[in-house]
């Protein structure tokens, strides 16, 4: 395919002009596709991708810029890159392809096109991000920090700021051979759990990968109270935490991972039968 043009995008065709009848009937044609994303925010598409998505994720939203914009947010690797789509009247441009329909367009990102970038980027179109994506139980207590900083713009801030879905905090972890328990500082972000020696270490002692995990549960089996479990297929790691309502809420937010993590699992298994 064509290089699509990240950013500033296509100019509108001089003299086109889109009727608002025209627009109703192609708002109510994207309603219908599951990736379509209506009010979603350039900001809040990257933390979604991010947080949520794999490489090769993306979703349709509505640009801010013009009525006759859309922007194809798609995540390469550990960044998101922004395409427009325009609506010309009776087509579609995106890059330096036209589609007579939607219809047409929706079943050219069905065969997972391959997109440039003007930086160089390759991307292949895999995974379709779905609108109704259930939200962690614990949404209200994940907190995005920003600080303001002399000459900053809210871009420079929002890259820096950590995506939804993300915790951290001190458990108490028990050792693999000596079966002693030790205090450590646990992050978690992506579908990554890693523990350091402390709060201001900077190397992780391990780096866990919730998609090998197959379960997260209370366990009652230990002298502590408050202890969870993480069942991996060559060990099962025992943590603490101070309290029963901190407990919960890793179980929670972990268990919401995992079963984002299968869905994707399942997407993809779907994608490669059709």
């Amino acid at each position: 395919m064509g290089k699509a043009e990240p950013g500033g995008g296509a100019k509108m065709s001089r003299g086109m002009r889109v009727l608002p009848e025209e627009q109703e009937e192609v708002l109510e044609e994207l309603q219908s596709l599951g990736w379509y994303h209506d009010n979603l925010t350039r900001h809040a598409a990257e933390a979604l991708l991010l947080s949520n998505g794999c490489d090769g994720s993306y979703l349709l939203r509505k640009s801010n810029e013009r009525n006759d914009l859309y922007s194809l947010s798609v995540r390469a690797r550990d960044s998101v890159k922004h395409f427009h789509v325009e609506h010309m009247g009776s087509s579609f441009k995106f890059g330096f392809n036209e589609f007579p329909s939607l219809k047409e367009l929706v079943m050219h990102f069905a065969n997972q096109p391959l997109i440039g970038s003007e930086t160089g980027t390759l991307i292949v179109l895999k995974h379709p991000y779905p609108r109704k994506v259930e939200e962690p139980s614990i949404y209200e207590s994940v907190r995005v920090h920003t600080a303001m900083q002399t000459g900053k713009t809210e871009n420079d801030l929002v890259p820096n700021a950590p995506s939804l879905g993300t915790k951290e905090g001190y458990l108490i972890k028990q050792g693999k051979i000596v079966k002693n328990w030790k205090m450590r500082w646990f992050t978690l972000h992506r579908n990554e759990l890693k523990y350091f020696k402390d709060q201001m270490s900077t190397e992780p002692i391990r780096a866990l990968d919730l998609t090998e995990c197959s379960a997260v549960q209370f366990d009652y089996s230990q002298e502590r109270v408050n202890c969870f479990c993480l069942v991996f297929p060559l060990r099962t790691y025992y943590l603490c935490a101070k309290t029963g309502i901190e407990a919960d809420e890793w179980i929670k937010i972990l268990r919401w991972k995992l079963s984002q993590i299968r869905k994707q699992q399942d997407q993809r298994d779907a994608t490669s039968t059709l």
